[in-house]
């Protein structure tokens, strides 16, 4: 008897889940219920998935509603009805228009109009498939209405959208943050009626019993509707079925593709290769996944065909046919890849293909896919209320200061602080929190469906300009469609951007280059070193502290041994203590003993530790004795929303029953299911570790060979782990002169001539992007400036954003000071107009003449502070007081288990705690030579003396060591004074001048040794 139901996926305005719609409608007697959100569909699919565990015959239909007015309610008869609702919604959707007042002539599906709407609209004549709504409210007045003479055409609307006066609440909150208006100024008019809840039914028929005629219509109308989806374990998948238009073609061509990739991946294949590929095919085939691996290599063969870079992970990366497609680059049998992770018959969905690009390049593909391809959406996603977010929107709603709001955020309040109103906007936060908020893209989803996608759900238009769904992966998987992972990262912007420049900086060594050629880069002993040794600044997935520990404690040299580590630093392996216990293993066999001899049959390789996702199904398949699938089922579990289900709830309980069935202790399956249970979406599959170990090669054999041209492409593609200004120390280290920005030698981004390096105009703060562009357009036409009268003859440009290119000196190339250029510059623009173009004649110019002026190094390097975020000398030339002592890096060695006072630049921080919940630090820093080294910062410690910011810091800790690896202790720390900003001091505080910097020319060695060899961050 409901045929308008909102759950909180009429976003803003619903209160409760599907399930929790479901739940209501069985406590109140309902067998038939249909579900309406207002504008959306996100719970459809999942309502109906759910709905028999009821015992509830589900319908679908939409609420249309321009704001809060519903034009009318759609119900639909069949899937067909359905997919004609779907797509009216996403016409208006993509296109912000408003819904009409009288529905389309629908085919496949019932309209109603409320009974307001009907009187308001003086509707008088309906369609076959058109009714009229009575709502309980409505009663009142209808027998006093022209509308009791449609008999035939008034069924019950009653609105359900709250549950009890506690939703009711929510409700409001949720309507007043999306109309931005404090609570108490809340219009009406954008609220629902506090009686918009559902009744029993018995309630219900009771109060239409004047009006049995009603409950007849409504009766009729909803056994007339039907909508189905195959949520079974048998389902076949809804993705494109076919890629030729034919399964017998499909079969044929996958099996000459992997054939015709065989001399490029296998020399001389031995029967092991022949017989895994055999093994794969023939589970493929009877999956019914041929398509989707056809139509992940056409996606990789156009990326190859236009020159993108791009890697291959996820559990496909496991496949030997994917390796032969050229999908991965990851070979299954020299890494031993674990065939049942990525298929086996038990298994309903695809593999998983993460397939990375350039984040230059991502749209493009993109753009390819939705062209290639007939039925093409992009996976939604829903952004929820947080903690953060929620006291941010009610702060605002009940009208806090921001200054309070700004305190609730940091959590940081002795509750006697708060006032009644702060106590509100706590108190009302836990009513909406975890709702959807809005609904967003999937990072990388997209999906390529047989039917429309409008069969499934309504989609909408984000900015990116792509029709996305409306609902996520996890229901998407349930009914069948199984997204394909087209992910952007700029690791691979690094690489590709990293060899063009080498082509333009060194072309003969360019034609030496093949990065492709992975098997000859991971045998290559200046790499494997730079690994041993933790030299990978910059370079893909290896750059963080916490992965350069792990590689000296673990003394990698070597592919494979890149691999484990990929995955070892994931946090489930590493909160879990499985870590430290594969470290310990690893560097004592003898310890490998103390390892179950179950666990270490099945894990030989990562000494019976579980570090792969496999090993989770390994273990649960041969260590608990649970099926293929139900393995399955438990590594799916270990992500997201899947966690909850009664299914891995169900394979959970069958785990530790099986393990007692086996006699083995409470402690150790206590233990292993703990293991089990942190790698919850914390792990990777090997061959996805052995992908990302890939691109490290590839990016760590620029870094050895190309060192300062790989340096330039990380700035340009926005760094990496740390800030710009860390990789341009790195670039020096590496024997770089590094130049401020020029007008003449600097373009958008950075570049670099032989071994000079000039910052892109990017990295000053403030100038306008338009300056940028009309400066590079310029000069490319006219050539380079000659001075400053020229630059403004051809460049539009004000005051303010020309004394930034003054100040920072980019004028240096021309011969003038730039202090007397300011002087100039405000002579000439200070009383003008700005143009938009360029003079056609240049004007004569008035010559001034003014006082000699001049500036230290220091005064210089407090602008370049202030201009680019950093300076380009040392930090250590600003401080206040001289450091005391030279100690570094290179002096920690000496000081083992000994206390030692050294200065350090800071460059990050990582916060963390301890087990019992109390804050403790992981810092890096830069020695007085340019070396990197890390601290560890324990709560008493970090309690006492805080970081206060950027700077640097002197330290006193006890030097120790963890498997090889040397850091510091620290037991006290301050904080360094830099000089007075020598600008603005009415005594110049600083006679060490630094030289002429900018056009230093000295020799590599030098650079690495001078005390000019790190720079302060950007503010």
């Amino acid at each position: 008897m409901y045929l308008n139901c909102h759950t909180y996926y009429s976003l803003r305005y619903g209160t409760y889940s599907e399930e929790a719609l479901l739940s209501m409608a069985r406590e109140n007697g309902i067998t038939r219920l249909a579900l309406t959100d207002i504008n959306n569909t996100s719970a459809g699919l999942n309502f109906v998935r759910r709905a028999s565990e009821f015992n509830i015959h589900p319908l679908l239909g939409i609420d249309f509603r321009n704001g809060t007015s519903c034009c009318f309610v759609a119900i639909a008869r069949n899937n067909e009805g359905y997919l004609e609702l779907n797509r009216f919604l996403s016409h208006h959707l993509h296109g912000k228009r408003p819904f009409p007042e009288r529905a389309p002539a629908f085919s496949n599906a019932y309209v109603i109009y409320p009974f307001e709407k009907v009187l308001l609209e003086e509707i008088k004549t309906f369609a076959p498939h058109e009714f009229i709504g009575i709502s309980l409210r409505d009663l009142r007045r209808l027998p006093f209405s022209r509308l009791i003479e449609y008999r035939e055409k008034l069924v019950v609307l009653q609105p359900v959208t709250f549950r009890n006066k506690r939703d009711f609440n929510a409700h409001r909150l949720l309507r007043a943050i999306d109309n931005n208006v404090l609570l108490s100024k809340l219009p009406e008019t954008e609220q629902a009626s506090p009686e918009d809840c559902m009744y029993p039914l018995e309630n219900l028929a009771a109060a239409f019993s004047d009006f049995s005629f009603i409950l007849e219509n409504t009766e009729r109308l909803m056994q007339a509707c039907e909508i189905r989806f195959d949520f079974s374990s048998q389902r076949r998948p809804q993705n494109l079925q076919t890629y030729t238009g034919s399964e017998t073609s499909d079969i044929r061509l996958l099996e000459r593709l992997c054939q015709e990739g065989m001399p490029y991946r296998y020399k001389n294949p031995g029967p092991e290769v022949r017989a895994r590929l055999e093994k794969e095919l023939d589970l493929i085939i009877k999956k019914g996944f041929v398509s989707y691996f056809l139509i992940n290599w056409d996606i990789v063969s156009e990326a190859r065909r236009r020159g993108f870079f791009y890697v291959g992970r996820g559990s496909g990366a496991n496949s030997i046919v994917a390796y032969l497609l050229r999908i991965t680059d990851v070979d299954p049998i020299e890494l031993d890849l674990y065939f049942e992770r990525f298929i086996n018959l038990f298994r309903a969905n695809p593999p998983d293909f993460d397939i990375d690009f350039s984040w230059k390049d991502r749209e493009a593909i993109t753009r390819y896919i939705f062209e290639r391809f007939k039925h093409v959406t992009l996976l939604g996603t829903y952004v929820t209320f947080r903690q953060r977010g929620i006291i941010r929107e009610l702060g605002k709603v009940f009208g806090l200061p921001k200054a309070e709001i700004d305190l609730l955020c940091q959590g940081q309040y002795p509750d006697s602080r708060l006032d009644e109103v702060a106590r509100l906007v706590l108190r009302y936060g836990e009513l909406i929190r975890g709702m959807p908020n809005y609904l967003s893209i999937h990072a990388g989803g997209i999906l390529i469906s047989e039917k429309p996608i409008h069969y499934f759900s309504a989609t909408h238009l984000p900015p990116k300009g792509f029709p996305t769904t409306q609902f996520d992966m996890v229901i998407a998987e349930d009914v069948g469609l199984y997204k394909f992972d087209i992910l952007g990262q700029r690791g691979l912007a690094k690489i590709e951007e990293a060899l063009e420049i080498i082509r333009e900086n060194q072309p003969d060594a360019f034609q030496r280059i093949d990065i492709h050629d992975i098997p000859t880069i991971k045998r290559d002993s200046r790499i494997n070193q730079m690994i041993k040794s933790a030299q990978c600044m910059g370079c893909f997935y290896v750059e963080s502290p916490a992965m350069r520990m792990l590689l000296r404690k673990l003394e990698v040299d070597n592919y494979l041994g890149l691999v484990a580590a990929s995955s070892i630093i994931r946090p489930g392996v590493a909160k879990s203590g499985m870590m430290r216990e594969y470290i310990m293993r690893h560097r004592n066999p003898e310890r490998i003993r103390q390892a179950h001899p179950v666990l270490l049959e099945i894990m030989p390789d990562t000494y019976g530790v579980m570090v792969y996702q496999e090993d989770v199904i390994k273990v649960a398949h041969y260590f608990a004795g649970l099926s293929l699938g139900e393995a399955d089922v438990l590594r799916r579990g270990m992500s997201g929303k899947f966690r909850s289900r009664e299914e891995f709830e169900r394979v959970k309980a069958t785990f530790i029953a099986n393990c007692r069935k086996k006699g083995y202790a409470e402690s150790l399956i206590s233990e292993i299911w703990q293991q089990v249970a942190s790698f919850a979406g914390y792990a990777f599959a090997k061959g996805h570790s052995a992908s990302y170990a890939v691109e490290s090669y590839q990016s760590l054999f620029l870094r050895a060979y190309h060192p300062l041209e790989y340096m330039v492409a990380v700035l340009n593609n926005g760094g990496g782990f740390y800030r710009a200004e860390h990789y341009i120390h790195e670039a020096r280290m590496l024997g770089a002169t590094i130049h401020a920005p020029c007008i003449n030698r600097s373009v958008g981004l950075t570049r670099i001539e032989g071994v000079e390096i000039y910052l892109g105009l990017m990295f000053l703060k403030d100038l306008e992007s338009r300056v940028i562009e009309r400066l590079i357009a310029a000069r490319m036409a006219g050539g380079s400036f000659t001075s400053l009268e020229d630059f403004l003859d051809r460049v539009p440009i004000s005051i303010e954003q020309l004394s930034i290119l003054i100040r920072i000196d980019a004028f240096r190339s021309t011969g003038s000071e730039k202090h007397q250029l300011l002087w100039r510059a405000h002579m000439i623009l200070s009383k003008g107009t700005i143009r938009e173009h360029p003079r056609l004649f240049p004007p004569q110019h008035s010559r001034y003449e003014l006082p000699r002026l001049h500036a230290t190094s220091l005064e210089d390097a407090f602008t370049e502070l202030e201009l680019l975020g950093f300076c380009l000398c040392s930090p250590f030339e600003l401080l206040a007081d001289k450091a005391v002592n030279s100690h570094g890096s290179r002096d920690l060695p000496g000081f083992l288990g000994r206390i030692i006072d050294m200065y350090g630049y800071l460059v990050t921080v990582k916060n963390t705690s301890t087990h019992s919940g109390k804050k403790m630090y992981f810092a890096t820093f830069i020695d007085q030579q340019g070396a990197v080294f890390d601290t560890v910062h324990f709560p008493p410690v970090a309690a006492k003396y805080p970081f206060r910011g950027k700077g640097i810091y002197r330290l006193f800790g006890k030097v120790v060591s963890e498997f090889g690896f040397l850091s510091l202790e620290v037991v006290k720390m301050e904080k360094q004074e830099y000089i007075s900003d020598p600008r603005y001091a009415e005594i110049k505080t600083s006679t060490r001048l630094l030289g002429q910097r900018h056009q230093s020319k000295r020799t590599p060695s030098e650079i690495r040794t001078s005390r000019g060899s790190a720079s302060l961050p950007k503010d």
